[in-house]
């Protein structure tokens, strides 16, 4: 008999993880790395939102809190759904997890039955089609690539929903591309859902704030109300508030699918840090003052590391709408050779070489499900991407 689960043999580790460890390592061996692996903000969690933590642990509020958040961290969120998305929802239609990956997990481990199936456009988050299979389910990848913008048309959603089909998983601005859908656009995909009644759709707005060049944002159940009872959005402080740290996400949907999300929290992590807790409620209810010159940096850092891009030989880079990430394609790369002789041939192979070769570290396209392309992570300070963006063209006008 086997020591170890059958499930485990489904699913590997999380790629972007693996790439910023081996970053990590080569650092501290003495090597001059340039890490564009990592997906969180550079920058500091703001100073109220801090000062909180600090007075939720001079106060004592570090005891056990209710399974799935506190109460005023429950307000504060139907607050946020009402002010920045117009959706109505009660605190008993809210649940807090350990960061948004253990929302998404508790959905999927508390809906799917084995042979279920979950619709994934591709590229997509590493974690989306491993927790699917932890969780006993089977992914189902639409493709969305390049010459679509990344984004997933109505006639792909259709051609990929059948009878097996219980969720679309959604993630908009998207990580890995920035690629972020209009309000129009995504009544275009919510009209092929309204035709599936058994399709349950898994929004993950995590990048809600981070959005460029007017874009306004905008998720399913807001643009087809019709949706609200099928909808899990879900969100988190991590990004906009530079908290990945702290690990709080959260979610709202019907009150069915709270409880049972709650149910296997409790029997799982129980409640997220009670101090985090306490300093999302500042994140959220307290000033936001900070969101949109952080905004402005991001672009600022988007369009240096496009214009970059767009300027090594074999890389075609377009220009994301929002999250703070890039997803260049290398197909002009593919079959050549590097100075130092390597073989590019896929993108794993071209970003092995370019750790290698020039100490930058990428995470290679097959790892979101789209390969020829690698992604950057711009968020880190404009002289390393200006040095990596130098290093790329260089790795990019040795090949031959």
């Amino acid at each position: 008999m086997a020591f170890l689960s059958d499930t485990l043999a489904r699913v590997k580790p999380s790629p972007t993880i693996a790439v910023t460890t081996k970053a990590a390592e080569l650092r501290a061996a003495g090597r001059d790395v340039i890490g564009l692996g990592a997906g969180e903000p550079d920058f500091d969690t703001p100073d109220n939102v801090k000062a909180a933590g600090i007075a939720a642990i001079e106060a004592g509020k570090t005891k056990y809190t209710a399974v799935d958040g506190i109460p005023e961290l429950k307000q504060a969120i139907c607050a946020k759904f009402k002010r920045d998305n117009g959706l109505d929802y009660t605190p008993a239609q809210v649940t807090v997890g350990t960061g948004g990956k253990q929302v998404i997990y508790n959905a999927l481990m508390a809906t799917l039955n084995p042979g279920d199936e979950v619709v994934i456009p591709a590229p997509y988050w590493v974690s989306y089609p491993d927790m699917v299979l932890l969780a006993g389910g089977e992914p189902v990848i639409a493709e969305a690539g390049l010459e679509t913008g990344f984004k997933l048309t109505p006639e792909a959603l259709e051609a990929a929903i059948t009878p097996k089909t219980k969720w679309l998983i959604f993630n908009s601005p998207s990580n890995p591309t920035g690629a972020a859908y209009s309000a129009d656009e995504l009544k275009k995909l919510t009209d092929v859902l309204l035709r599936h009644p058994h399709v349950w759709i898994l929004s993950d707005d995590m990048y809600e704030h981070l959005v460029f060049d007017n874009f306004v944002f905008a998720t399913p159940a807001q643009v087809e109300p019709l949706l609200y009872d099928r909808t899990l959005t879900m969100n988190g402080v991590s990004k906009a508030y530079a908290m990945t740290g702290w690990r709080i996400g959260y979610a709202a949907g019907p009150e069915e699918l709270i409880k049972a999300m709650r149910k296997i929290q409790s029997q799982s992590t129980s409640n997220p840090c009670s101090i985090s807790q306490w300093a999302a409620v500042e994140a959220l209810e307290g000033t936001q003052e900070f969101i949109r010159p952080n905004q402005a940096l991001f672009k600022g850092r988007r369009d240096l590391v496009v214009a970059g891009l767009n300027a090594c030989p074999g890389i075609e880079c377009p220009v994301p709408q929002g999250a703070f990430y890039v997803y260049p394609s290398i197909a002009g790369c593919i079959g050549k050779t590097s100075k130092g002789g390597a073989e590019i041939t896929d993108d794993e192979a071209f970003a092995t070489a370019l750790l290698e070769e020039e100490n930058v570290a990428v995470v290679f396209g097959a790892a979101f499900g789209l390969s020829p392309h690698f992604r950057v992570s711009y968020a880190t300070s404009d002289a390393a991407l200006t040095e990596a963006c130098a290093r790329i063209k260089r790795f990019c006008e040795g090949l031959s």
